[in-house]
């Protein structure tokens, strides 16, 4: 029913990249199949682009990223099914605040599962990766956040829910098609109520690069085995799941789902009866296509 927006991290971006579900708010029903089955070349120019894989690097971390896929594509598309129809029982029916942030805490769980299984391959690519990787990695995450503060802290507080809104239009009309000038009024106020926090956003985000970051120079610096990294991942990425539950940072993070969620559940409710049959029309198209690509997974 939705896409709850995260800020780009390493383990964020490969999740984007994998898990179609999260990636639906950006991809037309008729482009899920190519993009799926063309998602472990798009990962892996990507992670080219962020740290400039070698020629020894590269067959191999071809081979551990078709793995994950293939585990995903096995395991996983007949999940998303369910929660796709799950949303269109909830579409028709009295969708809730509450059912909407269950939602929610079913798409993170599923992430966190899909990013404790690359743990290992991660691990691998950390031990492999050099210090001119490492910081052609750091130059990238720096590079990303000049963008980000073009895009998002520009401008006073108007100009910034201005951009806000034009990125949450994108993703209903998407959903639902069209909406009326009526319409758009009244998901901007409920757009502008959500907190405005890009400060914020920015400074969790620069924090997780400098973990990265960190944790792969200490496995450079110190040489560290497989068996030894495969934990400093683990713990990676328990701490980006478990940052959003931690006293620092809770209200933040609930204050921004529950905003997000509140705009969401408006949108369902002022939409028509034509708007909701698109709405259900688009994710039968995407159930359709989980269920062929999980079928396809043999071949």
């Amino acid at each position: 029913m939705k896409k709850f927006n995260t800020q780009d991290t390493l383990f964020h971006r490969i999740q984007l990249l994998c898990v179609i579900a999260l990636m639906l708010a950006v991809a037309a029903c008729s482009s899920v199949r190519f993009t799926y089955n063309n998602g472990d070349t798009l990962l892996y120019y990507w992670l080219n682009a962020y740290v400039d894989i070698d020629t020894d690097q590269s067959d191999w971390v071809k081979k551990d990223i078709d793995d994950l896929f293939q585990w995903h594509r096995s395991t996983q598309l007949k999940d998303y099914v369910q929660l796709l129809q799950k949303g269109q029982r909830q579409l028709a029916g009295n969708l809730t605040q509450a059912d909407l942030l269950a939602d929610y805490r079913e798409i993170r769980a599923r992430s966190e599962k899909l990013a404790n299984k690359a743990v290992p391959d991660l691990a691998e690519l950390a031990i492999s990766l050099k210090p001119d990787q490492i910081d052609t990695l750091a130059r990238k995450f720096e590079s990303n956040n000049d963008k980000y503060r073009k895009k998002f802290l520009r401008g006073d507080t108007d100009d910034r829910n201005k951009v806000r809104f034009k990125k949450a239009m994108e993703q209903f009309d998407l959903w639902f098609g069209d909406f009326s000038r009526d319409q758009e009024k009244t998901l901007r106020k409920a757009s502008d109520a959500r907190p405005l926090d890009n400060e914020t956003w920015l400074d969790e985000r620069m924090r997780r690069q400098q973990m990265i970051l960190a944790l792969l120079r200490k496995v450079h610096d110190q040489k560290l085995s497989r068996e030894a990294a495969i934990p400093l991942v683990q713990g990676l990425v328990r701490d980006v799941f478990a940052r959003m539950d931690s006293p620092e940072r809770k209200a933040f993070y609930d204050a921004s789902a529950d905003g997000t969620a509140r705009m969401i559940l408006t949108a369902v409710k002022i939409a028509t009866p034509e708007q909701k049959a698109h709405a259900h029309k688009r994710m039968q198209g995407w159930i359709d296509d989980f269920n062929v690509l999980a079928a396809a997974r043999q071949q």
